[in-house]
């Protein structure tokens, strides 16, 4: 599956984006997907991942309460809504897919996801 993010941009702190990610092929729905983001200097960090069927979300404790992920799987897309943003958000985001279903010992593993997009970066003022 190949992947394309999109909605990044600049935004005041306190303030909401949605991000995009549009999948490619006809297997959308047999992918747990994530969402990553890396500031620059730092590794890259999970924030977000759902199951195949959009039943079962997982949040990093940094974004939990302020972010939404969820995916429509007629449009093979998911999406990551940031609302109370804070400078601190800042960084480019990645979408990502795994194959198969939720290991909720792996999903926070980079390594965990063959498949990733080429980043949409978020930019948050003070």
């Amino acid at each position: 599956v190949q992947l394309q993010a999109s909605g990044g941009g600049l935004v005041q702190a306190g303030g909401s984006l949605r991000l995009s990610c549009a999948a490619s092929g006809r297997t959308f729905s047999s992918y747990t997907m994530g969402w990553f983001r890396q500031a620059p200097g730092k590794e890259r960090e999970f924030v977000a991942t759902i199951s195949r069927g959009g039943s079962s979300e997982n949040y990093a404790d940094s974004v939990k309460g302020r972010f939404t992920v969820s995916r429509d799987n007629a449009k093979n897309t998911v999406y990551l809504q940031m609302n109370s943003l804070k400078p601190e958000d800042t960084a480019v985001y990645y979408c990502a897919a795994h194959y198969g279903g939720v290991d909720l010992l792996r999903i926070e593993i980079p390594t965990y996801y063959a498949n990733w997009g080429q980043g949409t970066l978020v930019t948050v003022s003070s």
